[in-house]
């Protein structure tokens, strides 16, 4: 067994923290409804979304959902490459997030989408734990990039 398959447990726990949160979200604010957690800064909202990052490719569940599996195939059969202890965290981190935002669009049709921030009159658009993992893979991915060029 590959050293990132021991990190399954670790998946599945992100995967619940993720859809928790979204049903957390479900029941305590309407949908395109906003809670100010701190005002000016950070606040809660409910919105779905179809597409990409951002609301790119509206109306795209289908396409995203195959996506999704093939990027969840890829990683499985990728696995034994991940060597290094900043691709097994991206490893972890990727499959939660693609699992996260893939059990939504099969489920319910659409991600939801609640974390809000704003900073002045700048409004990050919203997103999820589940988008917090994928950021933070590519992150992880990219510091294991760059470490490795480096070293040669």
């Amino acid at each position: 067994m590959t050293a990132a398959l021991y990190f399954i447990p670790i998946v599945f726990l992100l995967v619940a923290c993720d859809q928790l949160t979204k049903l957390l979200v479900l029941h305590a604010v309407s949908v395109y409804g906003a809670v100010k957690i701190v005002p000016g800064f950070f606040y809660l909202t409910h919105l779905y979304n179809t597409g990409a990052a951002f609301g790119m490719l509206h109306d795209s569940n289908r396409f995203f959902m195959g996506i999704s599996v093939a990027a969840i195939a890829i990683l499985f059969w990728q696995r034994r490459h991940f060597v290094a202890l900043s691709l097994q965290l991206g490893w972890v981190l990727m499959l939660s997030g693609i699992l996260g935002n893939l059990c939504d669009r099969w489920f319910r049709g659409h991600v939801i989408d609640f974390l809000g921030f704003q900073i002045w009159n700048y409004y990050w658009p919203p997103f999820n734990i589940a988008d917090t993992c994928i950021c933070m893979a590519t992150g992880f991915f990219l510091l294991s990039a760059f470490s490795s060029q480096r070293s040669k």
